[in-house]
This record gives structure tokens, C-alpha cells and sequence, in this order.
């Protein structure tokens, strides 16, 4: 079969399409012909050895899946050859079979791609796990975005509006604020042309900012912070600015808010059963037309590092699906 993977942490440069052994399923474990791979910022960080955890080399891109069961281990049940079925694999997602764990896979319903299924696991998961499990985010509060335009943002955008929420989007451009609106934001903030704290509390007047969502880090976050409300919830999903920030722990104590930690690769190996349900959830609102991801591009397997550097320039609206079968 083929995989693309890389050998060394040399960044995008160190991707190679090879042709690799065919695998079998072992007990409790499930072979999928994968059709559709989703991309992440964190794959970029893991080609360099950057990311929370190092992978094993060789690696594959590509932590969520969706395809085709193909052979089923020993002692698999509820599931079936021929079955449409998405999965959180962590990485080596790149490639034409993969095995693993039946516990992983999700049945994808009729009415959902397999772009669509393979796109929303990460980005839709983190966002709704989030919300509904650390924020407790209620209809009529208010969420700030901060990233908004980029998959994971525009991810909680999407779920925000969902869920009921005002929903504020901070990006760094007219343009990028535009497709967040048109992705269900009701109002933008350029922090490139504003003082963010300031406009943030001018929109949430008198109370300030409910739930902040922070996959961006950096200097956006303090002032992010500064504007929260009584008892707000300050959501801490990442650092795609590439800088951690340190936050003064006495406007926690001023605010009486919380920083909320949201790591969810961790949560759904702790809570997989909840894991899978809000997994499901998401898919249940794709096939009612309530969600409805947007793909920014579609590539080739032999594409990869195409696909890869267009997230890595931040030049990605959305989500990236790479298709192993074409």
C-alpha cells in the first residue's frame, strides 16, 4: 500500500510517499480502507518534533480518518465488512489501510461524506467538548473566537452559533472575519486595526466577555482575558501563534473566572464512551443539515505537503482532507 510519512523531524521537507507492508486486524481491532484523512495544525508541529507528545518514527500525518471497514479482528462486534466508519487515530492517518481499535470507530450516517466525517472529529469534537463538557456554555451567553477563521476556529464558531451563543470573532483580517460570518459569527474584531480588550468590552457591555475559545496563544490572550465577565470561562485550546503566554493570576482572582484546560486527545482516551457520543452528536447534525463543515481544499495522497504548507502558511479557511484512494 502506499503511505506518505516521514523518517526524521526535518518539517514538511521530510515527507516521502512509500510503498509500505499491507496490515492485518488483531484481536479487537478493525482493518479500514481510509478515504478521506483530515488535517491539523498539529501535524505540522509534530513534523518538527514540536507537538505535546513525539511520535514514533516513521509517522504519518493525519489523526482522524474516515473509510471503509475492510476485515474485522478477532472478537470485534457491532460492526461490519463494507461499513462507512470515521475514527480518532491520533496520526498515521495518511495511508491507504490502516488498523485500529474497533473501540475507535464511529459509524458514519447516510447523508455524511466521508470529507465531511473525517474533517470534524478534531476540530468539531475540541469545540463541542469544550462547550458542553468544561464551559457549560448556555444559549444567549457570550463566546469570543480567537483564531477565528482557521479550522479550528471556525470550528467553534460554527458550534457556538449552534449551541445557541453570541457568537464574536477576532482574526487578523477583514477577509478572514468575513468567511467567519458567514459561518454564523454575529459580530468581528480585527486585533490587527483594534484594542481588543477594549472592543471586546464594548461589545459586551456591561457584563464582558462569557466564554472566551483561545487555540491562538500569544499576545491575544491577556487582553482576551482582561475583558472577561464575572465568573467568565477562558478556554485554553492552544498556542497556533507559536507563543505560550504568561497570564498575571490576579485577574483570575478579580474576575473570579476560571482558565479552563481543554486537551482533547487526552479526553478521548480517558472518556471514550463520551467521546464517541459527542462524536456521534456532531454527525447527527451534519445529516440534519444544522452543521455544516466547510472544506477548504481536497488533495491527492502523492499532495500531502501541498496540503500541509498551505495550513502551516495559515492560508487554510476551514478544513483540508487528503483522499489516500485517488
Amino acid at each position: 500500500m502506499r503511505v506518505v510519512q516521514f523518517n526524521e523531524f526535518g518539517g514538511i521537507g521530510a515527507l516521502r510517499l512509500e510503498d509500505a507492508a499491507a496490515p492485518s486486524p488483531g484481536v479487537g481491532e478493525i482493518l479500514v480502507r481510509v478515504m478521506a484523512v483530515g488535517l491539523n495544525f498539529f501535524d505540522t508541529l509534530m513534523l518538527r518534533d514540536k507537538y505535546q507528545f513525539s511520535p514514533k518514527l516513521p509517522f504519518s500525518p493525519g489523526g482522524e480518518i474516515a473509510g471503509v471497514i475492510e476485515a474485522l479482528g478477532e472478537g470485534v462486534t457491532g460492526l461490519e465488512v463494507g461499513q462507512r466508519v470515521a475514527a480518532f487515530i491520533g496520526g498515521n492517518g495518511c495511508r491507504e489501510l490502516i488498523v485500529t481499535d474497533a473501540t475507535n470507530a464511529v459509524p458514519i450516517p447516510d447523508g455524511v461524506s466521508d470529507e465531511a466525517a473525517a474533517g470534524i472529529i478534531i476540530t468539531h469534537g475540541t469545540a463541542l467538548h469544550a462547550f458542553k463538557d468544561r464551559a457549560d456554555l448556555k444559549a444567549g451567553e457570550s463566546v469570543a473566537v480567537l483564531g477565528a477563521a482557521g479550522g479550528a476556529g471556525v470550528a467553534a464558531v460554527e458550534l457556538a452559533k449552534l449551541m445557541g451563543a453570541r457568537v464574536i470573532a477576532v482574526a487578523s483580517s477583514e477577509e478572514k472575519l468575513a468567511f467567519a460570518k458567514s459561518h454564523g459569527a454575529d459580530e468581528g474584531i480585527d486585533y490587527n486595526e483594534a484594542d481588543l480588550k477594549q472592543t471586546l468590552k464594548d461589545l459586551t457591555k456591561p457584563n464582558g466577555v462569557d466564554v472566551v475559545y483561545d487555540c491562538v496563544g500569544g499576545d491575544a490572550a491577556e487582553p482576551s482575558l482582561r475583558a472577561t465577565a464575572w465568573e467568565g470561562r477562558y478556554l485554553v485550546i492552544g498556542f497556533a501563534s507559536g507563543k505560550i503566554p504568561r497570564i498575571p493570576l490576579n485577574l483570575v482572582l478579580l474576575k473570579g473566572c476560571e482558565i479552563v484546560g481543554v486537551f482533547w486527545t487526552s479526553f478521548a482516551a480517558r472518556e471514550p464512551d463520551k467521546h464517541r457520543a459527542n462524536t456521534a452528536q456532531l454527525f447527527a447534525w451534519v445529516r440534519d443539515g444544522k452543521l455544516k463543515p466547510h472544506i477548504h481544499a481536497t488533495f491527492p495522497l502523492e499532495e500531502t505537503a501541498k496540503a500541509l504548507s498551505l495550513i502551516e502558511d495559515r492560508k487554510v479557511t476551514g478544513k483540508v482532507i487528503v483522499n489516500p484512494q485517488s
